[in-house]
């Protein structure tokens, strides 16, 4: 089996995004692959647009439709790869290997669905949207963005997006699609990829809204106390969670008492249970020592036998995933949060960071967002880190940069039991 990827664009009135989504497909790095463009009959400037590519794309019109998941089934009727990819008008995709590395990370090439992570823009800020690992969450609700997924063509051109549920589904007949491809035995597989950045923005972006279309598709209008408790839940959760006075005893948990209470424990044991009970999962074996610094603890993941020395700065707020074996020493900074330096509202950007088994961070290094840290290399002391590392690469300097290898022969656990740290 090939792996030609097909790229459908649906839009209408969108002569101010256009141009960039378009730009962003034809920068992918992945050769074997094809755009299609639908218009609904643009009268902005669109058309104008999509017409100056026309020599580029594999298919594209300018025509009145039903909306847009009519306008996708139309584009999908058009597709000749063996996956198809949604990109909608407006978004672009994470970086130029998104569809390269969606691909060729994906373990079963039979598999129906491909999918993985997506950067939520709000417009103040770039949020890292992880996507579930439960594929049964599926029966309850979305665990992907619809636009982060590669779907067999056999199997999107057997599900194609029933307009007629348009009254009933709303702007939810995605998931109404990935629903029915689910309950029908279809097969998923998550790939470790951010592949679209979208814009928070829209009906769809309407919480309550969601709920009540997820439960609609998954009951399909027959009453199910287990999923209507299931959706009540979720709606009381989050309208406590955006509660003035959730704010306030959030911050007074996650800022406070672990930033400035629990430090001052001497006992790592007890430590450790609270931190586990703060959200934090830490691995067997692993230490962290007294004044470590957390933000966004519950985005935090640290494996088996390493260790944290003190006044180290962990900020996952796009998060973090640390191996095992691995060792950080003092004051190292790992920093997934940042603003788009030339953004006139200072926007801010929340990107992940992983650090792999057997690393070691020296003294005073810093690690910005974005990075990959590989397996068993070395970050020399006061190093900046903006790159991806090799494994068992021997980085330095600012920016950092190679400087040598590692013997590839590791195997020990990091070990540290000195009383009262």
């Amino acid at each position: 089996m090939s792996n030609k990827i097909s790229v459908i664009t649906v839009v209408f009135n969108d002569a101010a995004n256009i141009r960039q989504t378009m730009e962003s497909f034809f920068s992918q790095t992945w050769k074997d692959k094809e755009y299609i463009v639908i218009d609904g009959g643009s009268t902005d400037g669109t058309a104008e647009i999509i017409k100056s590519y026309a020599g580029r794309l594999a298919y594209w019109c300018s025509e009145k439709d039903g909306g847009i998941y009519d306008a996708m089934n139309k584009g999908i009727a058009h597709a000749t790869g063996d996956w198809i990819n949604i990109l909608n008008s407006g978004d672009y995709y994470c970086s130029e290997q998104a569809l390269e590395l969606a691909v060729t990370l994906c373990k079963n090439k039979s598999v129906d669905v491909i999918y993985g992570n997506a950067i939520a823009d709000s417009g103040m800020q770039s949020d890292h949207i992880e996507a579930g690992e439960n594929i049964a969450i599926l029966n309850l609700m979305p665990i992907y963005r619809h636009g982060c997924s590669l779907v067999s063509a056999t199997t999107q051109k057997k599900y194609l997006y029933d307009i007629t549920k348009k009254h009933k589904f709303g702007f939810a007949l995605d998931y109404d699609v990935i629903f029915r491809m689910y309950n029908d035995g279809c097969t998923f597989e998550k790939v470790s990829v951010d592949i679209q950045t979208y814009e928070v923005c829209g009906a769809s972006n309407n919480f309550y809204a969601s709920l009540k279309y997820n439960y609609l598709i998954t009951t399909q209008f027959n009453k199910s106390w287990s999923k209507l408790y299931f959706f009540v839940k979720s709606a009381t959760i989050y309208f406590i969670k955006n509660n003035s006075l959730f704010n306030w005893f959030r911050s007074f948990i996650f800022e406070f008492i672990l930033n400035d209470i629990i430090p001052l424990i001497p006992s790592w044991k007890m430590r450790k249970f609270i931190l586990k009970c703060l959200g934090i999962r830490i691995g067997q074996g692993t230490f962290i020592m007294k004044k470590t610094y957390f933000m966004a603890p519950r985005q935090f993941i640290i494996g088996c036998h390493s260790d944290i020395n003190r006044d180290c700065l962990l900020d996952a707020r796009g998060g973090i995933t640390i191996g095992n074996n691995v060792s950080i020493s003092h004051r190292v900074n790992i920093v997934t949060g940042g603003h788009y330096v030339n953004s006139k509202s200072f926007k801010g950007k929340y990107l992940p960071i992983t650090i792999d088994d057997y690393a070691w961070l020296g003294v005073g290094c810093t690690i910005l967002q974005n990075v990959t840290i590989g397996k068993g290399a070395v970050v020399c002391a006061g190093a900046v880190v903006t790159k991806d590392v090799e494994p068992y690469s021997i980085v330095g300097g600012v920016p950092a940069k190679k400087i040598g290898e590692r013997t590839r022969d590791l195997s020990y656990k990091c070990k540290w039991n000195v009383l009262f740290t």
